[in-house]
C-alpha cells in the first residue's frame, strides 16, 4: 500500500511538471505513467494469484486411520458399528468441516459478517465431531481394559476415591446424557485435578468447558445401536473392556505441560 501511494505521488508530481514544460513532455510523462500503471496491475494480479494459491493449498482436514481393524474390538464393539462409525459418520464430519471452512474463508475475504456468524454452528458441530472422534479412536484398543497405572491411577484415587468410583461416576454421567452426546474424563489445568463432564451433541469439551479431554465415550446411537439397541448402559459397561489406558495416561502428561 505504501509503495502504491508513493508511486501515485510520483505520477502527480510528473503531471504537474509536464504542465510546466509543454505538451511533448506531457505526452512522454503520460506514457511513463501508463507504463507504471501497467506494472502495478501486473504486480496486483500476481499477488492475487499467490493469495489464491495459498488459500487453495491450505491443508484440509483428513479422516485419521485407525491403528486396529474394524473387528478388533469385538465382542465389545462389533465390526459393522466400527466400519460405519469411522468410514461414514466421522468421514462426514471431516468433509462437512472442510466445506464449511471454505465458505467461512470466502465470507472473511468478502467481509461478510452475517455469513460468518451463520456458519458458526456448522463449524462447532462438524469441528467438534472431528475433534471428539479423533480422540475416541485412540482411547480404544483391542489390548485395552483393565486398570490404569502410575500417575493416572494416583490422580484417579485422589480425585474420586478409587478407580471403581470413577468408573461408576463417569458411566452414570454418560448414560444420563439426554439425546446424543459424550461423557468425558477430563483434566482441569487451573486446579490440577480430574473431572467428569458431559457434552451434548458434538460440542467439543475444551471449547465448551475449558476442561482438557482425556477419555471420551460416544453415546450417539450410531456408536452402539446396531449391537446394543436402546440399552445404552450395556454399551457403556462393555466399552470399559477396550479402553486404552496408556493413551489416556499420555494425554494426562501432555495436558499437565
Amino acid at each position: 500500500v505504501q509503495s502504491v501511494n508513493l508511486k501515485w505521488l510520483s505520477f502527480k508530481g510528473s503531471y504537474l511538471l509536464a504542465r510546466a514544460h509543454g505538451s511533448g513532455y506531457l505526452l512522454r510523462s503520460i506514457r511513463n505513467m501508463l507504463s507504471r500503471l501497467g506494472q502495478i496491475r501486473r504486480c496486483a494480479a500476481s499477488l492475487s494469484q499467490s493469495i489464491n494459491q495459498i488459500a487453495a493449498s491450505r491443508q484440509k482436514h483428513t479422516l485419521p486411520d485407525l491403528t486396529y481393524d474394524y473387528g478388533a474390538l469385538e465382542p465389545h464393539i462389533c465390526a459393522e458399528i466400527m466400519q460405519l462409525h469411522h468410514s461414514k459418520h466421522h468421514a462426514t464430519y471431516v468433509n462437512n468441516l472442510n466445506v464449511t471452512e471454505e465458505k467461512y474463508q470466502e465470507a472473511l475475504a468478502k467481509g461478510d459478517v452475517t455469513a460468518q456468524v451463520a456458519l458458526q454452528p456448522a463449524l462447532k458441530f462438524n469441528g467438534g465431531g472431528h475433534i471428539n472422534h479423533t480422540i475416541f479412536w485412540t482411547n480404544l484398543s483391542p489390548n485395552g481394559g483393565g486398570e490404569p497405572q502410575g500417575e493416572l491411577m494416583e490422580a484417579i484415587k485422589r480425585d474420586f476415591g478409587s478407580f471403581q468410583k470413577m468408573k461408576e461416576k463417569m458411566s452414570a454421567a454418560t448414560v444420563a446424557v439426554q439425546g446424543s452426546g459424550w461423557g468425558w474424563l477430563s483434566y482441569d489445568k487451573e486446579s490440577g485435578r480430574l473431572h467428569i463432564a458431559a457434552c451434548a451433541n458434538q460440542d467439543p469439551l475444551q471449547g465448551t468447558t475449558g476442561l482438557i479431554p482425556l477419555l471420551g465415550i460416544d453415546v450417539w446411537e450410531h456408536a452402539y445401536y446396531l449391537q446394543y439397541k436402546n440399552v445404552r448402559p450395556d454399551y457403556v459397561k462393555a466399552i470399559w473392556n477396550v479402553i486404552n489406558w496408556e493413551n489416556v495416561s499420555d494425554r494426562l502428561q501432555i495436558a499437565k505441560k
